[in-house]
C-alpha cells in the first residue's frame, strides 16, 4: 500500500477542532453545546464590509495582484499610520489569512531544520506551520503562576544556536491573552539585534486590550527595520474570520520580495474578500470601543465565575479574548471529550480546547484548557456552571 509522507504523519491535529466529531454526536443527542473552544466571535461584521461585496460592480471575478491590490495595500498602510506604524504599500504582501502570512514568513527566513524560538503556550497552528515548513520549534515555557509573562530573556538567549533564525511572539497572546509590555518587547528587540535574528510578531489581536492598557508593536521600534516581520489579519479585528485575508509586513526588502515569490506561486488572495476587507478599514473607532467594552465585560464575567470553582487557576488576560484555565484533572483531553460524550446539565454541555496542543514541550499543559470568551455573558455564566457540575461528577478528576 502506498504510504503517506512522514511530514503528513507528523502534522499535529488541531486541539481546537479535533473534538468536533464528539460535538456533532452531542448534537445528535439533542444536547446544546456552548462553544468555548474556538475564537469565532459572535460580534457582527461591520455592515460596510458586507455591503461592499453586495454592491460590487464587477463583470469578471478576476485574479488580483499576487501581493494584493495596490488600493487595498495603501489603505492598510494608512491604517498602520493611525497606529504610529509607518509602512508603505510596497512593505505589505496580502495573504490568505494570517496563517498564510506565517507560512510565508517561515518559508522566507528559514531553511529546512532551522529553528524558531517561541514562548509557549502559543497558537497551536504554529506547530503545524513549522512542520509544514520543515522548521523546528524551540519552546520557552511561560507559566500560569506568572500570568504567562515573557520568560526571562536569559532563557531565550540560552536556546540560541547556529540554526536559530527567529523569535516568534503573539501579542496579545493566543491562547493566554497576555499583553506584552513595551519593556518586554524592547528586551526581545535587543536580543534579536545582538544575535542578528528576525523578530516575528503575530499582532492580529492588536485592537483588543483591556484595563486601559495599550498595545505596543514591534514596528514602533526604531532600528529594527531589517529584523521585524509583522503578521496581521482582518479575521478577529472585524469579526471576519471567513474572509481569510491577512498580510505580511516588513521593511526588509529581501523578506518582502521573497514572500512575494511564495505569493506568486499561489497566484492571488481572494478578490471579494479583499473588497470586504478594504471597506472594513473604514470602520469607525466607535465600533471598536463598543466591542472592546463588551469583551472586557465578558472577560470579567468569565474570570469571576471560574474563580468560584475550587481547584481552578486562571491566567488573567489583558488582551485578545482567550484565557488558559488550569483544572483539577489529570488530562484535559479526556475531560473535554467526556464533557461532550457523557455529561450534560439539563441537556446542555460545553466544548473547550485542551491546552496541551498549545505547547511544544511534551507533558506540559495536560491539566489546562483554553477558553475563548466569545459568547455573551449569560451563556458564559451557564457554561461555567456546567463546568463546575462536570468537575464534581467527573470520575477520578484528580
Amino acid at each position: 500500500m502506498p504510504q503517506i509522507s512522514t511530514k503528513g504523519a507528523e502534522m499535529p491535529e488541531s486541539p481546537i477542532r479535533k473534538l468536533v466529531p464528539f460535538a456533532e454526536q452531542a448534537y445528535k443527542q439533542n444536547k446544546k453545546v456552548y462553544h468555548l473552544n474556538i475564537g469565532q466571535p459572535d460580534i457582527k461584521t461591520p455592515q460596510k464590509a458586507l455591503d461592499a461585496v453586495s454592491n460590487h460592480n464587477l463583470s469578471v471575478l478576476a485574479y488580483s495582484r499576487s501581493e494584493g491590490s495596490e488600493q487595498y495595500r495603501q489603505k492598510i498602510a494608512d491604517y498602520y499610520k493611525s497606529k504610529s506604524i509607518y509602512m508603505g504599500p510596497s512593505d505589505i504582501v496580502v495573504t490568505t489569512g494570517g496563517s498564510e502570512a506565517l507560512l510565508f514568513a517561515m518559508g522566507s527566513v528559514c531553511n529546512a531544520d532551522d529553528e524558531i524560538i517561541i514562548p509557549e503556550p502559543f497558537y497551536a497552528n504554529y506547530n503545524g506551520f513549522a512542520r509544514a515548513s520543515d522548521v523546528k520549534v524551540v519552546p520557552v515555557v511561560s507559566r500560569i503562576e506568572d500570568n504567562f509573562a515573557l520568560p526571562p530573556i536569559e532563557e531565550f538567549e540560552a536556546l540560541i544556536s547556529p540554526k536559530t533564525k527567529a523569535i516568534l511572539i503573539c501579542n496579545p497572546g493566543n491562547p493566554t491573552g497576555y499583553l506584552y509590555a513595551k519593556s518586554e518587547i524592547q528586551s526581545l528587540v535587543a536580543l534579536v539585534k545582538k544575535h542578528d535574528l528576525f523578530l516575528i510578531a503575530d499582532e492580529v489581536y492588536r485592537e483588543f486590550t483591556y484595563d486601559g492598557q495599550q498595545h505596543y508593536s514591534i514596528m514602533q521600534e526604531k532600528g529594527l527595520e531589517e529584523h521585524a516581520i509583522l503578521i496581521d489579519s482582518v479575521s478577529k479585528r472585524y469579526s471576519m474570520c471567513g474572509a481569510r485575508i491577512g498580510c505580511l509586513v516588513s521593511k526588509n526588502k529581501s523578506v518582502v520580495s521573497t514572500a512575494l515569490k511564495f505569493a506568486q506561486a499561489r497566484l492571488s488572495p481572494p478578490t471579494f474578500a479583499q473588497i470586504a476587507s478594504e471597506a472594513a478599514l473604514d470602520t469607525p473607532q466607535s465600533y471598536f470601543d463598543q466591542v472592546i467594552g463588551e469583551y472586557e465585560e465578558r472577560r470579567d464575567t468569565l474570570v469571576r465565575e471560574l474563580q468560584k470553582i475550587p481547584g481552578v487557576k486562571i491566567g488573567l488576560p489583558k488582551g485578545a479574548f482567550y484565557c488558559i484555565v488550569e483544572l483539577p484533572v489529570h488530562n484535559s483531553d479526556n475531560f473535554a471529550q467526556w464533557l461532550l460524550e457523557s455529561f450534560d446539565l439539563d441537556g446542555e454541555t460545553v466544548m473547550v480546547a485542551p491546552a496541551a496542543g498549545f505547547y511544544s514541550s511534551p507533558g506540559i499543559g495536560l491539566n489546562q484548557v483554553r477558553i475563548a470568551y466569545v459568547l455573551n455573558k449569560e451563556s458564559l455564566i451557564k457554561a461555567v456552571a456546567i463546568i463546575k457540575k462536570a468537575l464534581e461528577a467527573y470520575p477520578n478528576p484528580k
